[in-house]
């Protein structure tokens, strides 16, 4: 994934996301806002997170069958891993550790991503 037209893609919409991440956080914050307008806001950066999804997604169809099989094996190590690493503090939620917000989620699943491209890719070289 290093074409120059992706990455300008991507961080478009990374851009827009933290723009509109921040936008709604100082509305709700700063404006009382009645439902549904509320949830509305909170909801709105979703559609550039979308649209993020969707640019990784087209890129992937871009790749060769290398590149492709290497991030397969990459979002596999990271799927299990994070399955392992949530399902296994969710156990020690049970015993009285504390709860641990669905945010956290996301940066497991990102750094194993990463950690299984590095695998990966030492695989196939």
């Amino acid at each position: 994934m290093k074409s120059r037209p992706y990455q300008k893609e991507l961080w478009t919409a990374l851009a827009v996301y933290g723009a509109m991440l921040v936008g709604s956080i100082q509305l709700l914050t700063h404006l009382d806002v009645a439902r549904p307008w509320r949830d509305l806001i909170a909801l709105s950066p979703m559609l550039p997170a979308a649209a993020t999804a969707w640019v990784v997604l087209r890129e992937l169809r871009r790749m060769d069958e290398l590149q492709r099989r290497i991030q397969l094996e990459a979002l596999g190590f990271s799927f299990a891993g994070t399955a392992i690493l949530t399902f296994s503090y969710g156990f020690l939620e049970g015993l009285g550790y504390p709860r641990l917000s669905m945010f956290t989620v996301w940066p497991i699943l990102a750094a194993l991503w990463i950690v299984g491209l590095v695998l990966a890719r030492r695989r196939y070289q």
